[in-house]
């Protein structure tokens, strides 16, 4: 819920069409990573005509998309989620993420619009069956889906990584993974990833990081960002096998030091 009131943050000239954004907190709520803890977030108001063109500043204050809403943590007595992003072209991937590619040669990636199909929620309701059950993701129907990863301004894609196709088939292979991401003049956004729970050995997690990756480079863009980073927090952890990191400070990127 949003607070009754609200602040207003600068935009400067040079940065954003908007000379400046209401700026909400909101209430209490429990945390989605720590359930015995209460979370607060800072909010841009989900209003204003000019957040898709205000977005991609607030990936660069550290700030992350979830359906319409674009927040950024701001909890009074915890700081452990931490935005990180990948500096694309300064990126090699190590000895483990080489492996991921060899062992998954065979899958192809394409970008497609960000659009559900009913191949896409499948995979998505067995993902969240299999790694979110009685999270309260788990009960996600159609219209939860795009609400939580198709946003009505965004620059969304979906990266769909497949099978190859049966013989003789002439369509596509299975669907194994599909990598929401937003599309800023400056980068790319991993807003959301699911993948067949019953294909685990493969990685497909680490490898869609690695093809968004890709995908940044052919473009020339800055940087991949990868939302939160959690210290402790067991799902959170893989992000900083990829380096060079970068995290945000409250002020500004800095090197990941951890």
């Amino acid at each position: 819920m949003l607070g009754a009131s609200a602040d207003r943050i600068a935009m400067g000239h040079d940065t954003s069409p908007a000379d400046d954004l209401r700026l909400y907190q909101t209430g209490s709520h429990p945390c989605g990573y720590w359930p015995e803890r209460e979370a607060r977030d800072l909010v841009l108001d989900p209003r204003d005509p000019r957040l898709g063109l205000v977005y991609p500043q607030a990936l660069e204050w550290g700030f992350r998309r979830s359906g319409d809403i674009v927040y950024r943590p701001s909890c009074a007595a915890c700081r452990a989620c931490v935005a990180v992003r990948i500096p694309v072209q300064r990126f090699q991937p190590d000895r483990s993420q080489r492996r991921c590619l060899r062992r998954n040669a065979d899958i192809s990636a394409r970008i497609v619009p960000a659009r559900r199909t009913d191949e896409h929620f499948d995979l998505y309701h067995r993902y969240l069956l299999a790694r979110h059950r009685d999270g309260g993701m788990d009960d996600h129907g159609t219209a939860e889906f795009d609400q939580f990863l198709v946003g009505a301004w965004s620059d969304t894609r979906f990266l769909e990584l497949r099978e190859p196709p049966a013989p003789g088939s002439s369509g596509p292979g299975r669907l194994l993974a599909v990598a929401v991401t937003d599309r800023a003049p400056h980068g790319l956004s991993a807003v959301y990833t699911f993948y067949e729970p019953e294909e685990a050995a493969r990685g497909l997690g680490t490898l869609a990081i690695l093809r968004q990756l890709e995908w940044a480079q052919r473009e020339g863009l800055a940087h991949l960002y990868l939302g939160y980073w959690i210290d402790g927090h067991a799902k959170m952890d893989y992000k900083r096998r990829f380096r060079p990191l970068e995290a945000f400070d409250g002020r500004g990127w800095r090197e990941f030091p951890y």
